[in-house]
């Protein structure tokens, strides 16, 4: 006799339901606590596996990928704003779609970005110098986002789009906002096609981001010169098989997922470091320390990295603690068994980076910060304990992209201030498609000359 997987009860539906759309994160969590590695979860008619046990994300996104797709809702609703790009593509169409990618992300490209993220850092701490003031609240959130996309539009497109900041940013969390409520509810939405007032708002977002994205490709085709961005690195790419080079449509969806993705979650992650060093003030004192003895006063360059070991392992904390991506699914193709229990073909199966990085019998204290746990000479987390980017074929490409990011924001702009949480401001977590603080993060700001008594309160 196969075995039930434990879930909430046939009477707990509904309210499941509304527990989840409410609360994603303190659900999973308490199913986890409560049933164990592998939960059901049954909203109306459709039946969802959570899935926590780093044995069983290996087996989904790993040994056994071939057999999970991204036909799930969640892709379904990305897939309105990102098209087919490499976060929402599958099988062969996907592979190829990495293949011609990949070389984009070498590391000597990638290393070659580090001067550009440094330099928007520093006019960003020279901005907050000028236009703050000492002692001075600012949405840390916010300005995290507007540093993220400068950075983004530079490295993608050789292209300032940081005076779009405020347009583009409401637009990206107007997209958010609408994806999440065709994720939780799609029975509640119509076909784009229809002009409700839903549709009509996400339609203008998109057709914002879109501007930006499909006016730099038209200009580089006009253009005489090739590109050694991203986007020139993507259109000169070529399939080894294959030869061939991306059309516009797929260059569009690629370029949106890189421009969507490669800022949105980077700011995240920063805005949580920073909140996170703000409530941590030995660590930020080490890290402090750290920034001091490798560099002086000096900024930071890629050839630093090593030895700034400390700010890595920070912000591989901040990381598991606060994953931008905090949810993965996949769609099985063929019945399997995970964990011991059978999973019904076309069933759905989710996975949480925020449950499994606080599980307590995968981490010591798991609800704490300290980012010794990362330190190079420390035991490493077991496979799939800790996946903030994913995991197997489908890792986020761009990860080594986003960790020199944040490392070199971190450290060039800890060189330069103190930021310190407002007292009494709410913290509460906002998990969209990415994990966002709601009430976005407000601080105070204390260039390093004043960072003494008076930045401590």
């Amino acid at each position: 006799m196969s075995r039930k997987i434990p879930g909430p009860s046939a009477c707990l539906v509904l309210s499941s339901l509304k527990q989840f759309k409410e609360n994603p994160l303190a659900v999973m969590l308490d199913g986890q606590r409560r049933y164990g590695d592998v939960v059901a979860f049954r909203f109306g008619t459709m039946s969802f596996h959570f899935i926590s046990h780093p044995r069983d994300l290996q087996h989904v996104l790993q040994s056994n990928q071939k057999n999970y797709s991204r036909q799930t809702p969640g892709y379904e609703a990305m897939r309105i704003v990102l098209g087919n790009g490499l976060v929402t593509s599958d099988g062969e169409f996907w592979l190829r779609q990495r293949r011609i990618s990949q070389p984009a992300f070498h590391r000597q490209r990638v290393a070659g970005f580090a001067q550009v993220m440094v330099d928007a850092a520093l006019e960003t701490a020279a901005r907050w110098e000028t236009e703050v003031g000492t002692g001075k609240p600012l949405d840390v959130a916010a300005e995290m986002m507007r540093l993220t996309l400068k950075i983004v539009g530079l490295t993608l497109m050789s292209t300032d789009v940081s005076a779009a900041s405020s347009e583009v940013g409401q637009a990206v969390g107007v997209s958010l906002h609408e994806l999440q409520s065709r994720i939780y509810a799609p029975y509640l939405h119509l076909p784009m096609q229809v002009p409700t007032i839903s549709n009509r708002r996400l339609r203008a977002a998109v057709k914002t981001v879109d501007g930006v994205v499909l006016g730099m490709i038209a200009q580089r085709r006009n253009a005489v010169e090739e590109g050694s961005d991203f986007l020139g690195m993507l259109m000169e790419a070529r399939d080894e098989d294959t030869g061939e080079t991306m059309s516009d449509a797929q260059l569009r969806d690629e370029l949106l997922t890189l421009f969507m993705a490669g800022h949105e979650t980077t700011a995240n992650a920063l805005a949580w470091t920073w909140y996170l060093l703000s409530v941590n003030p030995a660590v930020r004192a080490r890290l402090e320390g750290e920034v001091e003895k490798v560099l002086g006063k000096r900024p930071p360059s890629f050839a630093d990295l090593p030895a700034l070991a400390y700010s890595r392992m920070v912000v591989s904390e901040s990381m598991r603690l606060y994953p931008p991506a905090w949810v993965l699914s996949r769609c099985a193709i063929k019945g399997d068994e995970i964990g011991g229990f059978p999973i019904k073909a076309g069933s759905v199966v989710f996975m949480s980076p925020f449950v499994t990085q606080r599980r307590e019998d995968l981490w010591d204290n798991p609800e704490g910060f300290d980012p010794q746990r990362f330190d190079p000479g420390a035991p490493k987390p077991r496979p799939f304990a800790y996946f903030p980017f994913g995991g197997g074929g489908h890792q986020c490409i761009g990860a080594e992209f986003a960790m020199m990011e944040a490392q070199l924001i971190v450290v060039a702009l800890l060189q330069r201030c103190r930021l310190n949480l407002v007292s009494g401001h709410p913290v509460e977590l906002e998990p969209l498609i990415t994990l966002r603080p709601k009430h976005g993060m407000r601080m105070l700001y204390f260039p390093r000359e004043a960072a003494g008594a008076g930045a401590r309160v």
